[in-house]
C-alpha cells in the first residue's frame, strides 16, 4: 500500500473512510460515505500490517484490538481463528446469519453466490438441537450449506455439514399378509416366532428379524410392536394369554426407557419403505437400508428428543465411527407429531 489506512472501532465495528476501498478491495462493506470492517477482518489487516486501528484516539496493537474484540464479541478469538483459515485457504469471507457467509474460491460478493453459512463453536459448548434446526431453517431457505466449525483446545478447527434429510418411500411389489392362527410369544425382552411358513414370510418379504433356524424366528421389542399394531403378528405370552398392542408397548418401555422415542423412529422409517435392524454394535439405535434389496446399510440413525442438547466430544465420536463404516449419521426426533432428521458428516472445505 502506497499510504497508512486509518480505521476507528466504534460500536463494535471498524469504521474506514470510502478512500479505503481501492486498497481494501475484498475487505468490508460499503456504506453511505464510510467502510465498515467486521473485528475478524480488521483483525486480520491489522496483523498483517494493512490498518492502524484507534478507540478513543489510541491506536490499538494486535494484541490490545483482540482483547477488546473478545470484550465485545463472544467468543471472537475462536471466530478468528476460524476467519483466518478460511481466509488464507482462498475463501472469501464476509459476516453471515450465523457467523460467517463463505463464498467458493474465486468468488465474492456481487460476481458470485455465498456457498455456505458457517457457525463457529468451541468444543466444549453445549448445542441444543432447537438452536442448531432453528439456524439450519435459515441457511436452507436461502440455499445454502450449513457448517459446523468446531474449535478444539489447541485451536484446530474440524468442519461438519448439517443437512436436513428425507428417507423417501420405497415401493415394494410384495407386501406381508395379515396374521392368520399362528401365534408368536413373548419371552423377556424378545419375540419368538414358531411358525415355519410365518417366519420366512416375515424375514424374506419384510426383512424382519433374525431366522434361529429353518423354522423359528426371533424379533426385536420394536419389530415386534410394529407388527403387532400392523396385525402381522398374534402375541401371546408364556401361559399363552393374548398381549394387546398397548399392553405390549408399556412391557417394552419398562425394559427401555427410551423406547417410545425410538418406536416412533422406527415406525416412519418403516412407513417409507426402509429396511431397519439395530445399531447397537455402531452404538446408535437404527441401521437403516434403502428398501429390502439393498444388502448394505447406508445410514446409522439415532432417535433424540426435541430438547436434546448435543455433547460435541459425543457427536464427534458417533460421526468418526459411522465414516469409517461408510455410513452416514443421522439423527432423528419428534417435532409436532411428525419426524424429523438431520444428517451432520465431516467435511474439508
Amino acid at each position: 500500500m502506497d499510504k497508512e489506512i486509518i480505521s476507528e472501532l466504534r460500536s463494535g465495528k471498524v469504521i474506514l473512510g470510502q478512500e479505503a476501498a481501492t486498497e481494501l478491495v475484498n475487505y468490508g462493506r460499503k456504506k453511505e460515505g464510510f467502510i465498515e470492517l467486521s473485528l475478524e477482518e480488521a483483525a486480520y489487516l491489522i496483523e498483517r500490517a494493512k490498518i492502524s486501528v484507534f478507540f478513543e484516539k489510541k491506536e490499538l496493537n494486535f494484541e490490545f484490538f483482540v482483547k477488546k474484540a473478545s470484550q465485545i464479541s463472544h467468543n471472537f478469538e475462536l471466530k478468528y481463528v476460524v476467519y483466518k483459515d478460511l481466509r488464507e485457504r482462498g475463501y472469501f469471507v464476509q459476516p453471515g446469519t450465523t457467523d460467517f457467509r463463505v463464498y467458493p474460491r474465486g468468488g465474492s460478493p456481487g460476481t458470485t453466490p455465498a456457498e455456505y453459512f458457517v457457525h463457529v463453536i468451541s468444543e466444549r459448548e453445549p448445542l441444543g438441537l432447537g438452536e442448531l434446526i432453528k439456524q439450519l431453517k435459515v441457511v436452507e431457505n436461502v440455499r445454502k450449506r450449513m457448517i459446523l466449525a468446531i474449535v478444539d483446545e489447541e485451536s484446530d478447527i474440524t468442519f461438519y455439514e448439517v443437512r436436513s434429510t428425507v428417507f423417501k418411500e420405497v415401493k415394494e411389489s410384495k407386501g406381508l399378509t395379515p396374521a392368520g392362527s399362528e401365534v408368536a410369544t413373548l419371552l423377556q425382552d424378545r419375540v419368538v416366532v414358531w411358525d415355519q411358513k410365518r417366519s420366512n414370510d416375515l424375514f424374506s418379504i419384510g426383512f424382519f428379524g433374525r431366522l434361529l433356524d429353518e423354522k423359528r424366528l426371533q424379533l426385536s421389542l420394536v419389530e415386534s410392536s410394529y407388527l403387532l399394531q400392523n396385525d402381522n403378528i398374534k402375541l401371546v405370552d408364556l401361559n399363552d394369554c393374548a398381549i394387546s398392542f398397548e399392553d405390549f408397548f408399556e412391557y417394552a418401555t419398562k425394559i427401555e426407557p427410551d423406547f417410545a422415542a425410538k418406536y416412533k423412529v422406527y415406525e416412519d422409517l418403516r412407513n417409507n419403505g426402509m429396511s431397519v435392524k439395530t445399531g447397537f454394535k455402531f452404538g446408535t439405535h437404527f441401521r437403516v437400508y434403502d428398501g429390502m434389496k439393498d444388502t448394505h446399510s447406508r445410514f446409522l440413525v439415532h432417535a433424540i428428543s426435541s430438547e436434546h442438547v448435543f455433547s460435541l466430544q459425543e457427536m464427534s465420536r458417533a460421526i468418526r465411527l459411522s465414516h469409517s463404516v461408510r455410513k452416514k449419521m443421522v439423527f432423528a426426533y419428534d417435532t409436532d407429531h411428525k419426524i424429523g432428521y438431520i444428517d451432520i458428516g465431516r467435511v474439508k472445505l
